[in-house]
């Protein structure tokens, strides 16, 4: 990632870690990244990772919470001013009264979870606090998906962006700004009018590709998509033009003008987020949504590969030294997972594992090469759904139990969010090879379908409390993230 940071840049990134390790010898923390592409469940999973922590959920995989060595958890105000709290107490709100599922991130947010704790060797209880400090840096994938612009041209970008825009999943979404993109001349007079008629094609080209018909993943700039406050501004009206690029760029010329904009979204849009949060950050988990891929057809699924190798090449991974850790931050853990594991069925479990594991395959050996511990996991962090059995004739089919989401459907039936019904979502194949070697085919995998649910309805206590958030498989997330720095 050297090639991403200039020397000033890394410059600040010694002094900001330099900084935290001295203050981290008083009050220890660790800074925990959270990301995935859109819908794969980041909020939820922040949400019920700390409500779990704080109200004592069932974690046995979880060793520090299992032996009862966790005094409490509790929140705390977060250190950084300028970032956005996560809206835990709203998030739990939706989650539990309302039973529905939060806003999507749409911005960068934080949250300083404490845990108080016992150490479970005497040496540690002797040198230790026994408190630990977690920074829950929540960030949109999208915006992850843009680091790689820092180490390429705008000529590159266009050529890139054409070749992703002429696949066959892909083309027909891409025809309108081809066509408008291609009739103009590069060289001509910069026209304002002109750029923003552009951007705003590109920009429609990829908001169609994530609908869930296609759900692509690769789709950058992400900005495009998520623009915040910087929406209308010139850093996010630019977009790549297909024509192949010969000679020098003509000062004053559109080309100049777009090239420069995307110059200016590398240096005041994309540098800072990756200099300010992403070199700072000690473990990861990346959320990945291969269910929605899967029921979209094997396009989709290689375009996640190629999405997820994106993203996981934008780390920091590694193991550094006493030294080397004092001024570099590393990400010594990094954990894959593939989330709503709740909408199938556990005997195909396993099976959502391995697919998640061959889309992050070489991007998680080459991590592994840096010396950093990376895991794969298929989990729920809220469980929506329970197990049943249905007879169907002599046979006993595994279904799984829930409310579908309104204006959710199963063949002529559409369901109105009230409903509680028994599914079949169907298994994934045990030999998950023809999933991806038949990623150029645009036919949908037939093997599973899937239906989108409400949040639970929980049970309350005698005292009238709601139980903690039901899960699949957090306790075992947690464990790899947390478990060494709770030792």
């Amino acid at each position: 990632m050297a090639s991403l940071t200039t020397y000033a840049d890394e410059a600040l990134i010694a002094l900001d870690t330099l900084a935290s390790r001295a203050a981290g010898f008083v009050a220890p923390n660790i800074r925990l990244g959270v990301t995935g592409l859109s819908r794969a469940g980041k909020t939820v999973f922040i949400s019920s990772l700390v409500h779990n922590l704080i109200h004592g959920g069932r974690l046995p995989l979880f060793e520090a919470q299992k032996t009862g060595r966790i005094a409490r958890a509790f929140l705390e105000e977060q250190p950084d001013d300028a970032v956005p709290r996560f809206q835990y107490e709203e998030h739990v709100d939706a989650l539990v009264t309302e039973r529905r599922w939060p806003e999507s991130t749409r911005a960068i947010s934080e949250l300083r979870l404490t845990i108080a704790y016992e150490s479970a060797s005497a040496w540690g209880r002797m040198f230790s606090r026994g408190q630990l400090s977690v920074d829950i840096v929540d960030y949109p994938g999208e915006w992850l998906l843009d680091l790689p612009l820092l180490g390429k041209s705008y000529a590159t970008f266009c050529r890139e962006s054409r070749e992703l825009a002429e696949l066959p999943a892909r083309a027909d979404l891409a025809a309108d700004w081809l066509a408008a993109a291609s009739a103009v001349d590069p060289e001509a007079d910069a026209d304002e009018m002109t750029a923003k008629a552009l951007a705003d094609r590109f920009a429609a080209y990829l908001r169609a590709c994530k609908e869930d018909s296609r759900a692509l993943s690769t789709l950058p700039p992400g900005r495009l998509l998520m623009p915040g406050d910087l929406d209308g501004s010139p850093a996010l009206t630019f977009a790549p033009l297909p024509q192949e690029k010969t000679g020098r760029t003509r000062p004053g010329s559109l080309y100049a003008m777009m090239e420069r904009r995307f110059e200016a979204y590398k240096t005041h849009v994309v540098k800072p987020f990756f200099r300010d949060h992403i070199t700072r950050l000690d473990r990861q988990i990346v959320l990945v949504d291969a269910l929605q891929a899967l029921n979209a057809g094997p396009a989709a699924l290689a375009d996640l590969e190629r999405a997820l190798t994106d993203i996981l090449s934008c780390f920091r991974p590694g193991r550094g030294n006493l030294l080397t850790d004092l001024v570099t931050r590393r990400i010594d853990r990094i954990l894959v997972a593939a989330t709503k594991a709740d909408h199938l069925h556990h005997e195909n479990h396993d099976r959502l594992q391995a697919i998640v594991r061959r889309l992050a395959d070489r991007a998680v050996a080459k991590a592994r090469l840096t010396g950093a511990q990376v895991d794969a996991v298929a989990m729920a962090a809220l469980r929506a759904t329970r197990e049943g059995t249905v007879r169907q004739g002599r046979e006993d089919l595994p279904v799984i139990i829930g409310t579908p989401l309104a204006g959710e459907t199963i063949g002529d039936e559409t369901f109105d969010g009230e409903t509680e019904t028994a599914v079949f979502p169907g298994d994934l194949p045990d030999n998950i090879g023809p999933l991806f070697d038949a990623a150029a085919d645009t036919a949908p995998v037939e093997t599973v379908r899937f239906v989108r649910f409400r949040p639970p309805r929980l049970e309350r206590s005698a005292d009238g409390l709601s139980l903690v958030l039901p899960h699949i498989r957090l306790d075992r997330a947690l464990q790899f993230l947390l478990g060494d720095r709770l030792a």
